[in-house]
């Protein structure tokens, strides 16, 4: 393949044209190679190798469980895996925030080592400051408001962000201090469907769903929850196009009783050699005949 064959790589400048026209932006979350493939060949212009990963693929308890490394390693995998697909890595619990510096510099490690091509932070009014130093700095920078998972400890549970009047003002600021901060998207987490719809109409940056209604510029979702992976929960917010976990447990289940039988491997799956070359190779060949031992044969343990 030439260098002209190469896909074009998505950057956010593709995402805000996207937006300009007037087209709802889909985006999924990726946490390994062949599903960063897969949907990369399917079109779906940004990828989100999301925190989530701490629960639906390393079995934490919550995001704030994972770690830099463990995130890199992610974000490498699905990288490697996408060739047209702006990839986005979320920071984790306590990478951002504490300081410019250290912010800057861990959101580097994602573009400089992972390749991704921006980075994800929680937070509207109380992460505007990171969020600007990190744009200066070349980084950009999806924000996220609502329901902010790293959080969690302090909200207590998950649940709808911004019913009551002034919970809703303060989400309306939070979305105008990211998007003054130089952030070129924000998803918006579990939020009444009409503030939503009213923060889209008041930014000049597209707006990103989850559990938010349609009035958002774009939807989000995990890929777990869209392909039936997920086991123990699916939240309301989302919507199952498969039944992956009944199909997997019915293949493998298959696969054991064929093994338990012995239909597998069959022929298809086998691979023979020329039985005159194996008799040779075991010493019963003619030349063998004369000085092989009793019953034929090499012992095994002879030294070939």
């Amino acid at each position: 393949m030439s260098a002209n064959d190469t896909p074009h790589r998505l950057n956010v400048t593709d995402i805000a044209k996207l937006y300009a026209d007037g087209q709802r932006i889909p985006v999924l979350t990726a946490y390994d190679y062949p599903t960063a493939r897969i949907l990369d060949e399917a079109a779906i212009p940004m990828l989100l190798v999301g925190d989530s990963l701490a629960q639906v693929v390393l079995g934490y308890e919550t995001t704030v469980r994972v770690s830099m490394a463990e995130m890199l390693h992610h974000v490498k995998a699905v990288v490697r895996g996408s060739r047209r697909a702006l990839v986005i890595a979320d920071m984790p619990f306590l990478t951002y925030g504490l300081s410019v510096n250290e912010s800057i510099a861990n959101a580097g490690v994602f573009l400089r080592e992972g390749g991704a091509q921006a980075v994800k932070i929680e937070g509207g009014l109380r992460s505007a400051r990171t969020i600007e130093a990190m744009t200066k700095a070349g980084i950009p920078v999806m924000a996220h408001i609502g329901l902010t998972p790293q959080a969690i400890n302090q909200i207590g549970k998950v649940r709808v962000q911004g019913k009551t009047r002034d919970a809703a003002r303060a989400l309306l600021a939070d979305a105008l201090a990211v998007q003054e901060a130089g952030a070129f998207s924000v998803v918006l987490e579990l939020v009444p469907e009409q503030l939503a719809a009213a923060i889209t109409q008041r930014l000049r940056i597209p707006t990103i769903g989850i559990g938010a209604g349609a009035g958002c510029s774009g939807q989000v979702q995990i890929i777990s929850d869209v392909l039936g992976l997920s086991v123990d929960y699916i939240p309301r917010h989302a919507r199952r196009y498969a039944r992956l976990h009944e199909t997997i447990d019915a293949a493998v289940r298959a696969w054991a009783a064929d093994v338990a039988s012995g239909s597998f491997p069959g022929e298809a799956e086998t691979v023979r050699m020329d039985d005159a070359i194996l008799a040779e190779a075991l010493g019963r060949g003619e030349e063998d005949r004369a000085t092989s031992m009793p019953g034929g044969g090499i012992p095994l343990d002879r030294d070939l």
